[in-house]
């Protein structure tokens, strides 16, 4: 079974697409998150959930 752990963001009114657009780049090159679920509030701020999956090492001797 595949194990993720989460990371939320919250980017404030105001924010561009563009802007935001950066972010989640930054984010998925440099730290391996996906995008898991993004939600656009009646205020215009942006709730952003990111997911990366958890790699568990196993011994193998």
């Amino acid at each position: 079974m595949v194990e993720y752990t989460y990371r939320v963001l919250r980017l404030p009114r105001g924010t561009t697409r563009d802007t935001a657009r950066r972010v989640l780049t930054e984010h998925a090159e440099h730290g391996g998150w996906e995008l898991d679920r993004l939600r656009l509030n009646p205020d215009g701020s942006r709730r952003i959930q990111l997911r990366r999956k958890i790699i568990r090492q196993v011994r193998t001797f």
